[in-house]
């Protein structure tokens, strides 16, 4: 009997999408937090189009190599 993970629905805080693609967009720089974020917007269900829109943005800068990764926790010092 195989048994299944239930994960709890994701919930984003308001307006973080747009705070996240300004200060990345700003910043030139993906931080840790950043790419978790995200990770957990991409998996949330109820976004708004301007919402993906953004992320899609992101992403694709990622690709092209405009976006440069850190694994420090945030870009404000």
């Amino acid at each position: 009997m195989s048994k299944h993970l239930t994960f709890p629905p994701l919930q984003l805080i308001p307006g973080a999408i747009a705070e996240l693609f300004v200060q990345v967009s700003t910043s030139g720089v993906v931080t840790l937090a950043d790419r978790y974020g995200l990770m957990a917007a991409v998996l949330t269900e109820d976004l708004s189009d301007e919402e993906r829109c953004a992320i899609d943005r992101l992403l694709r800068s990622a690709y092209r190599g405009a976006l440069q990764p850190s694994d420090e926790l945030s870009a404000i010092q």
